[in-house]
């Protein structure tokens, strides 16, 4: 592939114009004319702090960029702390809008990826809880459910018959075993296909279908949601990864993009100051010393993560004046 270096050339990131000149990037597609104005097709994947697709960058005329021998490095750029905060916010965002569309029937499903204890669950489950709110005043039952740990083949099958209607939503929380079994897998295979009507059936007589009054078929017009650790593009199991595969084939894969140690502590400092903390009433300067605390021993702690944070808040509501010491012995590794 082509690489070409930007001479006055400039991209939107976070809503700002960035001047790129100087910086060399795979070219995907040479000048062109849009109705924003002349453009060159670039491959941002390449780039660190780009989006991980094929951008165009705004330049004002043909002789704005040069190709480059094809040994030239591309540009390293790194994120700004204010611009990995930024992309995070908006990850999560973007999370909470597609928990509505999943409510409404818009979207049918999708998988939520990403490290343990970074807010994924709570982004779901505060929208679901929010529409649930007039079922529940109403003495009706819930239209959403969260499902965890293991679940057979026949108690998934049940599970879908009970949330089978519209406008309802099952959220699969690190339920994984779910994903790991042939036929379960079949079972949300045909209840998140694409067909206008999707079917599901039980071909095999079941006492447990009986005994619930649950039919051997069944059309499924809910939508489902799968919150799990697993980070699809790096699974090395072959039966795994074509299960998921299949999965993912169905439904929209939002990955939130916490994969390193930075990221998840400017996660945990957004959230701190976002007021995630606030509830616990703590002295005043309390909550910007436990984020310290956390972010100094961050290579010590057992688990780098929003629910570590919670754990140092107990201690500092329960002990005041030692709360580091006890923190120092529950949630750190022994050096």
């Amino acid at each position: 592939m082509d690489k070409i270096k930007i001479i006055n050339g400039s991209y939107k990131i976070r809503g700002k114009d960035v001047d790129l000149a100087g910086m060399v990037f795979p070219l995907v597609e040479g000048f062109k004319w849009g109705t924003k104005g002349s453009y060159v097709t670039v491959d941002g994947t390449a780039v660190a702090g780009f989006p991980d697709r094929n951008i165009k960058i705004m330049v004002p005329d043909e002789d704005s960029y040069e190709k480059v021998d094809a040994s030239t490095k591309v540009t390293k750029r790194e994120e700004t702390d204010e611009e990995t905060v930024e992309r995070l916010r908006e990850r999560f965002e973007m999370l909470e809008d597609m928990t509505r569309a999943t409510k409404k029937g818009d979207v049918r499903s999708m998988i939520v990826s990403g490290p343990p204890g970074v807010g994924k669950s709570f982004g779901v489950e505060k929208v679901l809880g929010k529409h649930d709110l007039i079922a529940t005043l109403g003495d009706k039952p819930p239209k959403y459910e969260v499902v965890k740990g293991a679940m057979s083949a026949i108690g998934l099958y049940c599970k879908l018959y009970n949330f089978a209607d519209k406008d309802n939503v099952l959220v699969f929380d690190d339920c994984d075993s779910v994903l790991l079994d042939d036929l379960s897998l079949n079972i949300l295979k045909a209840a998140l296909d694409s067909k206008k009507t999707r079917r599901i059936h039980w071909n095999t007589d079941s006492f447990k279908l009986r005994n619930e009054g649950v039919p051997d078929s069944f059309e499924f017009k809910g939508g489902a949601i799968f919150i799990t650790n697993i980070k699809f593009d790096n699974v090395k199991s072959k039966k795994l990864r074509d299960h998921l595969e299949a999965l993912e084939s169905r439904c929209h894969y939002i990955d939130l993009t916490i994969d390193t140690e930075r990221e998840k502590m400017l996660r945990i400092k957004q959230i701190t100051s976002d007021g995630m903390l606030d509830e616990y009433a703590l002295g005043e300067g309390v909550v910007d010393d436990i984020v310290d605390f956390v972010d100094i021993n961050k290579k010590r702690l057992r688990e780098l993560s929003l629910r570590t944070v919670l754990k140092v808040a107990d201690l500092a509501k329960a002990f005041p004046d030692r709360w580091e010491a006890m923190a120092e012995n529950t949630v750190m590794r022994r050096g």
